[in-house]
């Protein structure tokens, strides 16, 4: 059995607040105790210093392509898991593999695959982003491929996930939009509104039906405007949706992020990167699904139309730009980053937090916001380095 590790010192962020110079134990896989928690018997732990340092829980990224440079949406399971593992080494502990638009076929025999990866419990679930989404607002999708969201289509993508289709983005406002809506939140898979050019009436339409997110909230979509506040509006305004944003500084103005932060709150908010093959790999030339990407300066645009495609982001980078930058309290982009992906996911009583009894996925980081350290289920992934 392994060792008891005692994690001592560090500024910890539990769902109470943060707790300076702070104690959390991890026994096997699982948080035993947290600050300040019963200190373990002598001689039977191993100890880490994190003064000057801290603790918060593992990331959670609902929406994601790949890293590392492969692909969820085409790659093997050896290609998803050095993806996984990319985004481990940047502190996201639980990731849901993202499709691409895509023949429907070809989908079902993939989402086959990543159901096994999430049976073995290397992803969390499967993300399809199309390809019932708008030719008006494809964004980096094929618009050969894209099609109206037919209930049996939608069902056929279903069944082939064997239980693990965690999300499902729709241009809700499309022939059997809403019928999908309705199919999805029956069999437990999260309806999202995306890459839509839906009125802000038929978003609410939407979400009566049971869509409860909003794929990577302004972008994809009509802005917001005073006469049509289209669909941003509605997303924003409905205590039963939560948001995506992109934090890499690309996809947000720093004003649109603070804008979607004061309307949602922090408990409405969930960060994911939408990032694709380049994220933690580099610049050059990529695939994403059918479509060639160009990834200069850290930004991935398609070679054909110059759409931006995806994100290289990690969250690790996401979590220090909201801090440093954005200004947004430490708690709050927690929040965005564990709690509330988790809670989305149907997870809360496993991740997302720092509390007894739950998988102790946590990460370090130092107090420039630079991470330093990343455990999954009480092993490191990236340990610590510290003086």
């Amino acid at each position: 059995m392994a060792p008891t590790k005692v994690l001592t010192g560090a500024r910890v962020v539990l769902p109470t607040g943060t707790v300076d110079d702070a104690r959390v134990t991890v026994e096997g896989t699982r948080i035993a105790a947290t600050a300040p928690g019963p200190s373990p018997a002598e001689g039977t732990a191993e100890t880490v210093d994190l003064r000057g340092h801290w603790l918060v829980p593992g990331f959670v990224d609902i929406h994601n392509h790949g890293g590392g440079g492969v692909s969820f949406a085409g790659g093997t399971a050896e290609d998803v898991l050095q993806g996984v593992r990319t985004h481990l080494h940047h502190g996201t502990t639980t990731v849901v593999a993202s499709a691409v638009t895509g023949d429907l076929d070809f989908l079902a025999r993939h989402a086959g695959m990543l159901a096994e990866l999430a049976q073995q419990g290397d992803i969390a679930g499967i993300h399809f982003e199309g390809p019932f989404i708008s030719p008006c607002r494809k964004g980096a999708h094929d618009e050969t491929l894209l099609r109206d969201p037919d209930p049996a289509e939608v069902r056929k993508l279903i069944d082939a996930a064997h239980g693990h289709a965690r999300m499902m983005t729709l241009a809700t406002e499309l022939p059997g939009g809403l019928d999908s809506v309705r199919l999805l939140v029956e069999h437990g898979v999260i309806a999202a509104v995306g890459h839509t050019d839906a009125t802000y009436e038929q978003t609410v339409a939407a979400v009566d039906a049971g869509a409860t997110v909003a794929t990577h909230l302004f972008n994809a979509m009509p802005q917001l405007g005073h006469r049509a506040p289209g669909p941003v509006a509605a997303l924003l305004e409905d205590e039963r949706v939560t948001v995506e944003l992109i934090n890499d500084g690309t996809h947000l103005h720093p004003a649109a992020l603070q804008f979607a932060f004061h309307h949602a709150g922090r408990d409405r908010v969930a960060f994911i990167t939408d990032a694709m093959d380049a994220a933690g790999f580099g610049d050059g030339r990529y695939m994403l699904g059918p479509l060639e990407v160009e990834v200069a300066d850290g930004v991935a645009r398609l070679v054909e139309g110059n759409s931006i495609a995806g994100s290289t982001l990690t969250l690790d980078r996401a979590f220090k730009r909201a801090v440093t930058v954005d200004g947004l309290p430490v708690e709050d982009v927690v929040a965005a980053v564990s709690a509330n992906p988790a809670r989305l996911l149907g997870l809360s009583d496993r991740i997302g937090s720092l509390e007894p009894g739950k998988d102790a996925d946590l990460v370090v980081l130092d107090d420039a916001f630079e991470l330093v350290g990343v455990m999954r289920k009480g092993e490191w992934a990236v340990a610590p380095q510290l003086a």
